[in-house]
């Protein structure tokens, strides 16, 4: 009796999802629908190849071909060192502040409704959309020693803000700050409001609620953020060649750098220190993913 109810429910299941009894359902898709998937995979690794692997492999290759001796002298030379401890200096600076406000400016951005804040929030994704050159002069025309805040902050407070590193970081700051805010917006949308009032409720401060409820949520989106905008400040070129002033030894970063050494016909030293900006940002990027694996595991 057992074995006929049993047989009756596998046959009305089998019925109403569409399936006849006894037909085999096939294991593997069919030839087509394989040979689809791969050629996908195949169209995606190779435009991955072509747009990135390629040109950093052979920048890498340029960069070592005269042998490691040359190499090493390229991006020991002073000039060298001091634009690459500038630009890990000022994209650091930068990436902090930048992190800390553009987590500020989402959260204001998603919990909190007032007057201009469409406005605000398409402000937000304006350095996307005009040239970074554009946004070094913008920093002149406000901050430059002929205008009246520049020659406040140099003549009163003895700060030069152009042609010198708070004029880098400033320039850095305004062509990274969409970065934090567009990749912590999306996790303070998926967090639950729930969990905060529940923490509220049972006494918990706002800073208590912050650190053990919200920012566990928003941790790994803003650490991509942070990334992204380091990864930017050291690959910036048009908004820092027009504020820092390209002086060497002094205001000159590492993207200018490379830039005058492919101009002076030096493609050994240009092609040195951009190896080291990259195995940088390589190594900085494999030590977060390995950061949030361990912290998953």
């Amino acid at each position: 009796m057992a074995t006929q109810i049993s047989a009756a429910v596998n046959s009305t299941v089998t019925t109403r999802s569409g399936i006849k009894p006894g037909l085999r359902i096939p294991q593997h898709p069919p030839t087509t629908a394989r040979w689809g998937v791969l050629g996908l995979r195949f169209a995606a690794l190779s435009y991955l190849a072509a747009c990135v692997l390629i040109p950093l492999l052979i920048i890498s290759i340029a960069g070592l071909r005269e042998g490691l001796d040359v190499f090493v002298q390229n991006i020991t030379r002073p000039a060298a060192i001091h634009a690459i401890g500038l630009s890990l200096w000022t994209a650091g600076l930068m990436t902090a502040l930048n992190t800390v406000m553009g987590a500020l400016t989402a959260w204001i951005l998603v919990r909190f409704r007032f007057p201009g804040k469409m406005l605000l929030n398409a402000l937000v994704d304006l350095p996307f959309a005009i040239p970074t050159l554009v946004a070094g002069v913008m920093l002149v025309l406000l901050l430059g020693p002929q205008t009246a805040l520049g020659g406040l902050f140099e003549h009163t407070f003895g700060v030069r803000l152009l042609f010198a590193p708070p004029g880098i970081v400033l320039a850095l700051l305004f062509v990274s700050y969409p970065l934090v805010v567009r990749t912590v917006q999306p996790a303070l949308h998926q967090l639950d409001s729930d969990q905060m009032e529940a923490a509220y409720t049972l006494g918990g401060s706002g800073w208590y609620t912050f650190r053990r409820v919200v920012f566990p949520a928003i941790r790994p989106a803003l650490l991509t953020g942070a990334l992204l905008s380091f990864a930017r400040a050291l690959g910036e070129f048009g908004a820092v060649v027009i504020v820092a002033g390209n002086i060497p030894m002094r205001s000159q970063l590492a993207s200018v750098y490379i830039y005058g050494q492919v101009e002076a016909g030096d493609l050994g030293a240009a092609s040195g220190v951009s190896v080291v900006l990259l195995f940088i940002a390589f190594a900085l990027t494999f030590w977060v993913d390995w950061r949030e694996r361990r912290r998953h595991a």
